[in-house]
């Protein structure tokens, strides 16, 4: 997923939520099971940073893409059975 992300961070620094899926189902992610942050707050601005993440089993898959920079990191499951808390995905 990293290498996927940071091809995605090289050509745009803030990617919209659409470019996160591509780049989340390019490295092998299941496009119904991907879950996603906002990329416009609720007062229309964009976000600093955007996240997308994949269950794998019982843990989590998280990626940020933050002006360029890619951070990856692996979280348990939440109860819930998804990746993200909130009803926004």
């Amino acid at each position: 997923m990293k290498e996927s992300l940071t091809t995605l961070a090289t050509s745009s620094k803030a990617p919209n939520r659409e470019q996160m899926m591509a780049a989340m189902v390019k490295a092998g992610a299941v496009e119904e099971k991907v879950e996603l942050s906002l990329d416009i707050t609720p007062t229309g601005l964009a976000v600093d940073a955007i996240e997308a993440a994949t269950p794998v089993e019982d843990e989590c898959v998280i990626g940020q893409v933050r002006d360029g920079h890619v951070t990856v990191t692996i979280l348990p499951v939440l109860a819930s059975g998804l990746c993200f808390v909130g009803s926004t995905h």
